[in-house]
């Protein structure tokens, strides 16, 4: 399965609609404490843009809302493993995407047999804090070579130029968050991401 190349992640549908209109393709809706009405409004209105657009949106996390809102794709955490319905997920036909951070989880995330697996932080991040160092370019090589015809998407700590390294060092997928999001000049970092990742 080929993917897009640019992959932002929000928190906030309002996002969407500053990406989507750009041309961004693939884009994650990662929503942290929200009320339960709220996340699932903010789902359903993404999925609607994202439609509009013709392109795909990712819910992080929250399965049970996007089983029951119709989505087509679901990204988990290793966290999020422990406590989903994994057989409940794929009667539902999502697609799945899952984090990996060292071997044994990307051994296990392998064993779902994921339509993407993600890296990080491949720099430095600032969106949480995580025990993992930055996992570097040579590791972006290996875990390539390690999941084969499997998409790999790079996160942590990208930007525009990172992402450039990034792809050529084996990544399918670049995503970012804070890199557009704390931008000044949001739309005009989207285009070029979408420049170096068209």
């Amino acid at each position: 399965m080929r993917l897009p190349r640019f992959y932002p992640i929000f928190d906030d549908a309002a996002w969407l609609d500053r990406a989507l209109p750009l041309g961004v393709r693939l884009v994650q809706l990662r929503l942290k404490d929200r009320a339960p009405n709220d996340l699932r409004d903010q789902i359903r209105r993404g999925l609607a843009l994202a439609r509009a657009h013709d392109a795909a949106l990712v819910v992080n996390d929250h399965w049970q809302v996007a089983i029951d809102e119709g989505a087509e794709w679901l990204h988990l955490g290793q966290e999020d493993l422990d406590e989903a319905d994994l057989p409940a997920i794929r009667r539902a036909g999502l697609r799945l995407g899952v984090s990996t951070h060292d071997h044994a989880e990307l051994d296990r995330a392998l064993t779902l047999a994921p339509d993407y697996v993600a890296l990080g932080p491949v720099w430095p991040t600032i969106l949480k804090k995580m025990r993992w160092h930055e996992q570097g370019l040579d590791r972006v090589t290996e875990w390539k070579a390690l999941v084969g015809a499997t998409p790999l998407v790079a996160i942590g700590g990208l930007t525009p130029e990172r992402g450039a390294l990034a792809l050529a060092a084996g990544a399918d997928v670049v995503s970012a968050v804070t890199d557009i999001t704390l931008n000044p000049d949001p739309e005009g970092r989207m285009r070029d991401w979408l420049a170096v990742a068209p």
